[in-house]
């Protein structure tokens, strides 16, 4: 019995440790993954309690960018959703294109909107590496 009360918690032990190593969703390249961004505090956020972010705020030119893509959308600010995969999907509105590491996170480029945006290294809660490239559409979220 008492061996048997030990396996049990070493079990236990090792689920927990595992599931606190989980730290992102590791999407295939192939997913489509949602978020859903809204103004708070003079940028764009957004939460997602599936990785534990929290008012993640985009910096760096990712703001503008995202402006950009909400322009005809009414209410972004209220919120919107944000589709977003490694490879294109269909009614993509932009492509983001892997230019450099810095500073943790990583420099991407559009050619459609010819901007430049630094996304943070919480892309890494949704992908193991940087993707080469960031395919992305703005929608309004539905009522």
């Amino acid at each position: 019995m008492r061996y048997l009360l030990t396996l049990l918690i070493a079990i236990t032990i090792v689920f927990i440790v595992f599931s606190y190593r989980q730290k992102g969703l590791n999407a295939p390249d192939n997913a489509i993954l949602i978020i859903k961004p809204y103004w708070y505090n003079g940028t764009w956020v957004f939460d997602d309690e599936r990785v534990n972010l929290y008012r993640e705020p985009f910096v760096a030119g990712i703001p503008e960018m995202i402006n950009r893509i909400t322009k005809d959308i009414p209410n972004a600010k209220n919120g919107f959703r944000l589709l977003f995969s490694a490879s294109p999907f269909p009614g993509y509105q932009m492509r983001l294109t892997w230019r450099r590491k810095e500073d943790g996170g990583n420099w991407y480029y559009s050619e459609d909107l010819k901007m430049e945006g630094w996304l943070c290294p919480a892309l890494f809660k949704y992908y193991k590496k940087a993707p080469k490239e960031i395919y992305a559409k703005a929608e309004a979220t539905p009522e």
